[in-house]
């Protein structure tokens, strides 16, 4: 009795996978908190605030991506950001004023955006489902690939749903 060969089926639907996880950015994110600098965590004067700025460390930021906030509800001259700035990018040229979570998330999609995707040309592509990845990416990836993929779809190669053929 002859067995047939077994046959995989999902490589013969020509279905290729993006996976929004390998854009992930690979640069260690960290936070600079404005508050230790404020006279009593609450103002800036600009003699106490330039002391305070003075004994940061900010070789401790090298190679890596700030995220610039402050944790107490304070009035913050546009001053005293410009001024951060220039000490971060003595050390790092990667800096923002926004939370560690935001950083992440536009540093991702800036990775999603000027990604290569010749390869997905013409071609039935998957936008691999993950819950660890933020939503908006999944809008991202679907406006990069939509004028150049024959079809899109989410999920996984075997189970896809359609989005668009």
């Amino acid at each position: 009795m002859e067995t047939d060969p077994i046959r995989n089926k999902v490589n013969e639907t020509g279905i290729i996978a993006f996976d929004l996880a390998t854009f992930k950015p690979e640069i260690e994110i960290v936070a600079f908190d404005l508050k230790p600098l404020l006279y009593m965590e609450l103002i800036v004067k600009e003699k106490e605030f330039r002391t305070a700025l003075a004994e940061v460390d900010f070789t401790a930021f090298n190679g890596k991506a700030v995220a610039v906030y402050c944790s107490v509800d304070a009035i913050i001259p546009q001053w005293v950001h410009m001024v951060i700035a220039d000490k971060l990018y003595t050390e790092t040229t990667l800096f923002k004023f926004c939370s560690e979570e935001e950083l992440l998330h536009d540093l991702w999609e800036s990775n999603v955006v000027n990604a290569d995707i010749t390869a997905y040309e013409d071609k039935k592509v998957v936008v691999r489902a993950n819950p660890d990845i933020p939503v908006f990416l999944y809008m991202t990836a679907a406006k990069k690939l939509k004028p150049i993929v024959k079809s899109l779809l989410y999920g996984e190669i075997g189970m896809p749903k359609v989005i668009f053929k």
